[in-house]
């Protein structure tokens, strides 16, 4: 057990703790493996809706080798409650049943396994699921770290926990949510072996506070952490993995200088009491990565106290939750320790905002749209996505990664809650062939966004939307049309002309009128074969064009702030004179795109 400023912790308390902080970091990891491993294999548009159904599939390795004892679990978006689970037989098959009509998420676990990473290039969101579904799992032996940790004279350190911290991960970018880490003890001839890591660049560090959900008692937790070989954080040596790949030999010499405390008093003005107590969270803050550290103030406590701190730069905040799922967060504050412990810490608790709205269908008149079936509200996603350049900014990364998709109601009104201060997009998402996104709106009374007229509604999806600590934002409307076309195709080259090795397809409007209707935009990634598919796209004309990936032209093309770069990309494109002009629920097969140079 553990003290805290007199009082102490229980293991049902600890286990709170433990509840609330995987819930908070497993949805990033949902969102993860759904990027990676999902690939649905029914019809876009079932004739009919299942009242209940199941969802089945396979979890394969990354050579298409079945995984058996596969732990599988499923989800509905936006929930706190059951997880349906279940185990994969020996080919590595799985079925899920009795799950209502809804939007789920989908993820698997092995020991030693980890997601494949991501496509930085990919527009495509994660997927998601619903009844009916047929699905692969893609899981990839991760990378190892091992080595020794030894005392000045050489001698084992037993029991030792030994964390590998990810600084930049396979493709040379800081982790996206912050630090990635796994950690393991050292076994009694010093020895740890951490394994199960993605591709990266990681330091590995020995002794300091334990990860948050250990509940025995350590011996090293009140010590500064020794980074490989034998050093401060300044100067850890980086150490390379590779997915699959054993890194051996990083050897820890173990210096076991005490560390410093910082303790200090979280409060909820709003409560007389918080009856689940706050998590506090310090995130060492070195260039571009980040590392964080959880410790506890129970109800009724005097504060809190987290152990184990090397000198350095911190941001700390305090967190709390409801059973319903709400939370409040105080606003970072940055500490520096420098030779001596960090006392009288305050940290007042603020709700964090929510935007309400709805989902509205406009159906289509056209004859050829009689008869599609319908989006469901329960099959359909609302996101809030912040803007990224915010979050590289000198704050805890961990705060964008609170707000979780949703799954709208019967009459489509959805809440998004539990959203850090900053600025917003939105990211709707459904099922259904013959429809598309249409516009994505807010009051200009609740934006603040001068327009004219003064009641014209603000464009949500061409402007960000802040939202400021505990405001209440009422009001978006997404609107979804009946009438989208579906464009595939092959990419046509000249004689002896070779494939770029990543190639996107763009739609830009030909309309002059749409020119800058961010819904408009598209762009997917080519297949090795050459091969390509867009959805959901609006009727209307367009200029296409296939472009090598460059400076993530394609992973910006809707940010509101991209204006000019969708702007010079339609002129680009315009120039190469190919138009297609797509009509209400209009299935183009077989095109063919000629490769052209802008």
């Amino acid at each position: 057990m553990k003290v805290a400023q007199g009082n102490i912790v229980s293991s049902d308390q600890h286990r709170w703790i433990t509840f609330f902080a995987l819930v908070i970091i497993t949805v990033a990891s949902w969102t993860l493996v759904l990027a990676q491993g999902t690939h649905p294999k029914t019809s876009d548009d079932p004739t009919e809706t299942p009242k209940s159904g199941s969802i089945t599939g396979r979890v394969l390795n990354e050579s298409g080798q079945p995984l058996a004892n596969a732990a599988v679990f499923v989800r509905a978006y936006g929930s706190l409650g059951q997880v349906n689970g279940t185990a994969t037989d020996d080919e590595g098959n799985f079925r899920v049943g009795g799950l209502d009509p809804v939007a789920y998420q989908i993820w698997a676990g092995v020991p030693a396994y980890i997601v494949p990473p991501r496509d930085p290039d990919s527009t495509t969101p994660a997927p998601f699921n619903r009844v009916g579904d047929s699905v692969d799992l893609v899981l990839v032996r991760g990378g190892v770290i091992t080595g020794t940790v030894t005392t000045s004279s050489g001698e084992p350190v037993v029991a030792v926990s030994v964390a590998a911290h990810m600084l930049r991960d396979g493709n040379g970018q800081p982790p996206r949510y912050g630090s990635t880490f796994r950690a393991q003890s050292t076994d009694d001839r010093g020895i740890y072996r951490i394994y199960g890591l993605a591709s990266g660049t990681y330091i590995v560090a020995a002794g300091g506070q334990r990860s948050f959900t250990s509940f025995t008692a350590d011996a090293y937790e009140s010590h500064a952490p020794t980074y490989a070989p034998s050093s401060t954080r300044d100067n850890a040596a980086e150490t390379i993995v590779r997915a699959g790949e054993e890194t051996t030999s990083v050897d820890i010499r173990y210096r076991g200088e005490p560390g410093h405390v910082v303790s200090g008093f979280a409060n909820d003005p709003n409560t007389a009491a918080s009856p689940n107590g706050f998590n506090i969270r310090l995130t060492s803050v070195h260039g571009d990565s980040q590392s964080t550290q959880l410790s506890y103030q129970p109800p009724g406590s005097r504060g809190f106290v987290v152990s184990g701190i090397a000198d350095g730069d911190y941001l700390i905040t305090a967190e709390t939750f409801s059973p319903g799922g709400d939370m409040a967060i105080s606003e970072p504050r940055r500490i520096k320790v420098r030779g001596a412990d960090v006392t009288g810490v305050e940290l007042v608790i603020r709700p964090l905002g929510s935007i309400s709205g709805r989902v509205a269908l406009e159906e289509s008149k056209v004859p050829g749209c009689k008869g599609k079936r319908r989006p469901l509200f329960g099959e359909t996603l609302v996101s809030a996505w912040h803007n990224e350049n915010e979050a590289a900014k000198d704050q805890p990364q961990f705060l964008w990664s609170m707000g979780t998709p949703i799954i709208p109601d019967k009459q489509g009104d959805f809440l998004l809650r539990n959203l850090a201060p900053g600025q917003y997009r939105f990211n709707p998402r459904f099922f259904a062939k013959y429809w598309y996104l249409q516009s994505i709106s807010l009051p200009s009374s609740a934006t603040g966004v001068r327009t004219t007229p003064s009641n014209r509604p603000t464009d949500a999806a061409r402007n960000w939307t802040r939202i400021k600590a505990g405001e209440r934002v009422p009001g978006l409307t997404i609107i979804l049309a009946e009438g989208a076309a579906s464009l595939q195709g092959q990419i046509k080259t000249a004689e002896n002309q070779k494939l770029p090795a990543r190639l996107f397809v763009y739609l830009v409007p030909a309309e002059r009128e749409q020119a800058e209707d961010v819904l408009r935009f598209f762009a997917a990634l080519v297949s090795s074969d050459g091969s390509f598919a867009l959805n959901n796209l609006p009727p209307g004309r367009y200029w296409a064009n296939a472009r090598p990936a460059g400076e993530n032209v394609q992973s910006k093309l809707r940010l509101p702030d991209q204006v000019e770069s969708r702007a010079k990309l339609r002129q680009e494109i315009e120039a190469t004179k190919t138009e297609i002009e797509l009509q209400p629920c209009q299935n183009v097969t077989n095109y063919a795109l000629q490769l052209k140079a802008p």
